[in-house]
């Protein structure tokens, strides 16, 4: 599903009078998400899941075929925990 399938999505579910109107709010809804996990803060949503951010370590590996390694540095990178509603949607075929 692409961003404007999506946004169409949105103006159906959510009774938006207009694509634009669906638009602003799907773009409020992944700003706020983004500026939530910058600050580190967990976003919950009961029966949806949980966003949040987890620390990763650093890690080398060697490059498959080669005698080439490579260290990949310590970052902070996005988490998403399905609630249990919407992995019994899925998991249904709702």
């Amino acid at each position: 599903m692409t961003k404007s399938d999506f946004v169409e999505l949105v103006q159906k579910n959510g009774e938006y009078e207009s694509k634009a109107a669906a638009e602003r709010a799907v773009k409020a809804f992944t700003t706020s998400i983004t500026e939530a996990l910058v600050s580190k803060e967990p976003v919950s949503l009961v029966g949806f899941g949980t966003f949040s951010t987890v620390e990763v370590g650093e890690k080398s590996g060697k490059i498959p075929g080669t005698d080439k390694t490579y260290t990949k540095a310590a970052h902070t990178a996005p988490k998403f925990k399905m609630g249990k509603t919407l992995k019994d949607a899925v998991a249904a075929g709702k």
